[in-house]
């Protein structure tokens, strides 16, 4: 990892790293656990450098360039299905790009409880479900196999739309018990996705949360919030509102290919320049730090984020949750496959010689000299840019409800 402390002396190109002698699991090593718990496994065959630079990818048919998932893993839940996980393993099965299907429904409820503890957020709600942005390591990958589908190429081509979203948030608020805790848009899959242009749902929540002034915090990685800035405004200046831009790397090789169908780093910081001119307290959120791939970004990213009027910020360390685990050893492979043992033994190495850890206040952190390292530079350059200084909080004391004076807690 390099010390960004004179980012002149440091510099190191996407995807090169420290070339210290440590051991490695192999590919082989990877792909042996696939096939123990009845995974076929896709052969990812070796490429000539690093194609993924040089706006190549994969290189070949079989590569979905504009996904992050290459194929669908096996539901767990599902005792009867038909996966292709071996890619040289059935000769008459064709498969193309599919393009996205929305699935319209009508839902029975819309905020959920959010039970984890290290998660920063007591309620959530999602208007879609499944994302079409792509993001390889997006924890909600698993999520959607409670829905029927896999975690890969499902997760970004079937997208649920929740269409009575707006309803269901006005039936809930309006239920006395409710005391406006705050509530996080996009707690799972992204809000601001591409069907937000369509259905609009999204602005629907944040109408009926101005309405009732229920606080909310927004989480994106998309330039179409903008498109709510009027709204967003109204909100801030009741204090009820305040948002956070993803953004991973500025390397737009690694984003692509990481993130395929988010706006760029440059489109991010506009979000958050803009929004923070209009009032609107804003947020840089880096997650996740990739050991080897974009870890060695985030002093240039907090700085920029400052500059464009961000004073908050958070960040997580990768983990590899179920599915996950074997979609990003796919994806890493393919399009790392020079430095993808060195990344995977980093990321092993810093969650207790595995690539995912359950523990709470440990997985999101990660362990180990690595991890401590990101989150030396996290504190030290949060300090050195004036990050999460203030004191804030959503306002929760002016709630009302239609035809009621404000609630006081």
């Amino acid at each position: 990892m390099s010390n960004e402390s004179n980012p002149a002396n440091n510099k190191r190109k996407p995807g090169q790293l420290q070339q210290d002698s440590v051991p490695v699991k192999s590919i082989l090593a990877i792909n042996k656990e696939k096939e123990s718990v009845g995974m076929q496994v896709p052969k990812v065959s070796p490429l000539k450098g690093d194609s993924a630079w040089t706006g190549e990818g994969f290189g070949g048919p079989e590569y979905h360039h504009g996904r992050g998932a290459q194929f669908n893993t096996k539901n767990r839940f599902l005792k009867n299905e038909s996966t292709r996980e071996h890619v040289e393993g059935i000769d008459d099965w064709e498969e193309g790009n599919i393009p996205t299907q929305y699935i319209e429904q009508q839902s029975k409820t819309i905020v959920n409880k959010v039970e984890s503890k290290d998660v920063g957020m007591g309620y959530s709600m999602n208007p879609y479900a499944g994302c079409e942005h792509g993001c390889i390591y997006c924890y909600a990958r698993n999520v959607h196999e409670y829905w029927g589908y896999s975690a890969g190429l499902d997760f970004e081509q079937k997208i649920i739309v929740k269409k009575n979203a707006p309803q269901l948030l006005r039936k809930f608020l309006m239920h006395p018990n409710w005391d406006a805790t705050p509530i996080m848009l996009s707690g799972n899959t992204h809000c601001y996705q591409p069907a937000e242009q369509k259905y609009r749902l999204t602005r629907g929540l944040l109408e009926v949360c101005n309405e009732f002034n229920q606080p909310v915090g927004i989480l994106t990685k998309n330039s179409w919030i903008l498109k709510d800035k009027d709204v967003l405004q109204e909100m801030a200046k009741k204090g009820i509102v305040s948002a956070m831009v993803s953004i991973t790397s500025f390397n737009e090789d690694l984003r692509r290919i990481m993130e395929p169908r988010t706006t760029t780093a440059k489109q991010k910081l506009k979000v958050i320049n803009e929004l923070s001119s209009a009032g609107v307290r804003m947020g840089v959120m880096m997650g996740p730090m990739i050991p080897g791939l974009n870890e060695h970004e985030m002093q240039r990213i907090m700085k920029a984020a400052a500059d464009n009027g961000a004073t908050f910020t958070a960040y997580t360390f990768i983990r590899l949750n179920g599915a996950i685990k074997f979609l990003f050893h796919d994806w890493l492979y393919k399009n790392f496959p020079n430095h993808a043992n060195k990344v995977w033994h980093l990321i092993e190495q810093s969650h207790d010689g595995k690539v995912n850890d359950t523990r709470w206040g440990v997985r999101m952190r990660g362990e180990g000299h690595i991890a401590e390292m990101v989150a030396q530079q996290y504190k030290k350059y949060g300090k050195l840019y004036n990050m999460n200084a203030e004191e804030w909080s959503l306002n929760s004391s002016i709630f009302k409800r239609p035809g009621q004076q404000g609630i006081l807690f």
